[in-house]
């Protein structure tokens, strides 16, 4: 039979979307897998099991976003990759939804197990792997600092009571100098999302047309001074394309440069996870080496080759 490791994380998501490792022996089973499940107890867990795996048919990330970030984190510095693919348990779990998976484990299994290997583009920070978002600015640290305890009482409603905490405080802006496809500029910006996704914090269709497959990410800067702005720019989001927005300069590219002025105080936010750094300067790229066994359910919209 084949070989399957599970990496899952006991704390991800709500209490009532945990892990049935009966259904998962049971499915698996049934398409020629033997399972061995490798419980994470702290961070950086998945990414070491990935590291000392010997050798695999399948390793599915069975958890958030961030579980499944370590996951390729490990996998992009073995010198064999591995097939990986994502049983989403988490509270948000953006690129689950992205690739067509429904957090309904015995659904979720079958569609994977009846679907295609892809090749996915890897967004770059200095070198550190992120699936589909890699963000600074106000409000972006809810992400990872909001407590488990909330998450797993309220789902995503915990991370909007969370940042009810940080609703008095003044808009921090970004004096960043940038470097796209070789052109330079600068400006301040309250937001950097640099994203290779169309879904990014629960938000549908931010941008249209993103392929896992073209080598590019989407990059917005956005300038919002005052927080009736903030609103009425998050309305514009979910209504309008983002090129109509006046106070959001966009780009697709695969190389991108930004350097603040000083070594910023605020972390990076990493899938949703923190990245904390001792640098101004962040070089942004690509690794299209991973691969991923996907649902076949949204094959067709997201990559090129199945045009």
């Amino acid at each position: 039979m084949k070989k399957c490791y599970i990496i899952y994380n006991p704390e991800s998501g709500y209490k009532k979307n945990k892990l049935d490792t009966k259904i998962c022996e049971e499915i698996l089973n049934k398409y020629g897998y033997n399972i061995e499940l490798l419980k994470t107890h702290a961070p950086g867990d998945a990414k070491k099991y990935v590291l000392n795996i010997d050798k695999a048919d399948l390793v599915i990330a069975a958890g958030g976003d961030g579980t499944l970030n370590e996951v390729v984190c490990g996998n992009l510095e073995r010198k064999e990759r591995l097939l990986i693919s994502h049983l989403p348990l988490g509270t948000t779990t953006d690129v689950g939804k992205l690739y067509g998976f429904t957090k309904n484990t015995k659904k979720d299994l079958e569609l994977m197990l009846n679907g295609e290997i892809k090749n996915v583009d890897i967004g770059l920070i200095n070198n550190r792997p992120f699936l589909y978002v890699s963000c600074m600015g106000n409000f972006t640290e809810v992400s990872y600092q909001t407590p488990r305890k909330l998450k797993r009482m309220f789902g995503k409603l915990g991370y909007f009571l969370f940042a009810l905490k940080s609703i008095g405080k003044k808009l921090k802006r970004y004096h960043i100098k940038y470097e796209v496809d070789n052109i330079k500029d600068e400006g301040e910006y309250t937001f950097m999302f640099i994203t290779n996704s169309s879904r990014v914090a629960g938000l549908n269709n931010i941008y249209h047309n993103v392929k896992l497959d073209d080598n590019m990410f989407e990059v917005a800067l956005c300038d919002v001074k005052s927080k009736r702005n903030l609103i009425k720019t998050f309305y514009a989001i979910r209504t309008k394309n983002i090129n109509d927005i006046p106070n959001i300069k966009y780009f697709q590219t695969n190389k991108l440069k930004i350097t603040f002025d000083d070594i910023p105080k605020s972390s990076w936010c990493i899938d949703g996870e923190e990245l904390i750094t001792d640098t101004k300067t962040y070089i942004f790229g690509i690794d299209n080496t991973c691969q991923v066994l996907l649902p076949k359910k949204n094959v067709e919209k997201l990559f090129e080759e199945n045009k």
